[in-house]
Order: C-alpha cells, then structure tokens, then sequence
C-alpha cells in the first residue's frame, strides 16, 4: 500500500494506542535535516488523549534554535514535551497536502515555510516494516524490544542514533511505536525566502532529550505514548508564545 492511501485510511479511522499514558497515532515525518544546518520535523496526529488532533512542524535553525508551530496549543501538542529548555511555541494553521501517492506539501503561511518531500520504499523500509509486523501488540511497550528497534532502525537506514524510548526535555518518558515506514527520497524547503538547500547529515546529531533526530528523513505511521504530567518528577512548559 502507497504512504498516501494508508494515511488516508488513517485519517479515516485512527485509534489512540490502548492503555494509559498521554497518547497520540497517526504519522510524522521524524526528521530531516539539511546540509546548510537547518532540521525540519512533522507530526500529524489525528487523535490525541489531551485534545484534537492535530499538526505540527518543527524547526531547528543553523544557531541551534528551535520553534514549534502548531494548529493547537502548545500545552496539548508537540511543545508540552520539547520546550522546556524554552524553545518558542506558535499556534498557526499549517497546510499539510498529498500531491501524489508519495509526495507530500506541508507549508506553515505565517512563517512563510514551504516544504516538500518525496518518500520512497527501500530494502531496508521493507525489512523494517516485516519486522514490526511480526512483533505481538505488547512489544510495542517494552523498551527494552523499543531500545534494541532504534539501534536496528538507525544502522539499517543509515540515519546515526535512533531511540524509540527515553525522555523528553520536559523529563516525562516516551515510547514511539513506527508500524510502517520510508525513506525520504528527496526534499526542499524555504523559510521566508531562505532555501535550505540538500538535505544532509548535521553535525553533531540533533537531539531533544533522548530523541535524536534522524540523520537521513524517515516518514513513519505509528503512535507515541507519554508519561503523565507529574509536577513533581516533570518540567513545566517553558517557551516563549508567538
């Protein structure tokens, strides 16, 4: 099945992951970056445990510097758990649209970011997706099976470290669970009239926490499971809202 009509299913009838925690599914590109410094990221989560879906893009610019937009809320998408250390938060309408069965479009207008991305199936894709479908629905809480898939996923895609376990900034635990995956096969972005040129490894890796954005683009549909909120054990949301 071509990424486009599984995400398509997806958007139609995507279920949160059972059990407890703070809980999302639906796909994301989980990162890319590019040789000129910049990361890009995105996440599409059609349902979500603490509120609507939604849509959000990550930003990493050469300083080091990262924002997050999303069409939600910062305290109930992808900031919650990655600006602790302050990163900035915007709340904006991203447009996220499939041109073909494995090209996609995602532009944020109001920071004038346009993005595409070709994805592409691969000898490694393909063994990685036989794996996870062989794997028995509790694997996909055991970190320990998690831990062992990153270091896998990160040789066989070429893409340094993977974690599918750890912590985020904000020191809540998180479980990614990538079902189905490809490779980014080529991509471009701009930035207010900035082009980022070819994607390309970054030196050294990003990171956030105990997720490492990957060193080649990978699309990946599955969902993701955090801790709850402790106030005692976690970070408060520290960013500065645009």
């Amino acid at each position: 099945m071509t990424p486009r009509k599984l995400i398509e299913r997806l958007e139609a009838s995507a279920a949160l992951p059972s059990g407890g925690g703070e809980r999302f599914n639906g796909y994301g590109l989980m990162g890319l970056p590019f040789r000129s410094g910049h990361v890009l990221a995105m996440r599409r989560f059609q349902v979500s445990s603490m509120g609507p879906g939604y849509t959000s893009v990550w930003h990493r610019a050469p300083s080091g510097a990262w924002t997050f937009y999303a069409d939600v809320g910062a305290s109930i998408s992808c900031a919650r758990y990655f600006c602790a250390a302050g990163a900035r938060a915007v709340e904006t309408g991203i447009h996220l649209s499939w041109r073909d069965e494995y090209a996609f479009t995602v532009e944020v207008p109001a920071a004038r970011l346009d993005w595409e991305v070709q994805v592409v199936a691969t000898p490694a894709t393909r063994t990685l997706n036989a794996m996870a479908r062989s794997l028995p629905p509790g694997a996909w809480r055991n970190r320990a099976v998690l831990s062992t898939m990153g270091r896998v996923a990160g040789v066989m895609l070429r893409a340094g470290r993977v974690r599918l376990t750890g912590r985020v900034p904000s020191r809540q635990r998180f479980i990614a669970g990538p079902r189905t995956v490809w490779a980014v096969g080529g991509s471009r972005a701009a930035l207010a009239g900035e082009e980022f040129g070819p994607p390309g490894a970054v030196n050294p890796q990003a990171r956030l926490g105990d997720f490492w954005i990957p060193q080649r683009g990978v699309l990946a549909v599955g969902g993701a499971i955090f801790d709850p909120f402790n106030p005692l054990e976690h970070s408060a949301l520290m960013t500065t809202p645009s």
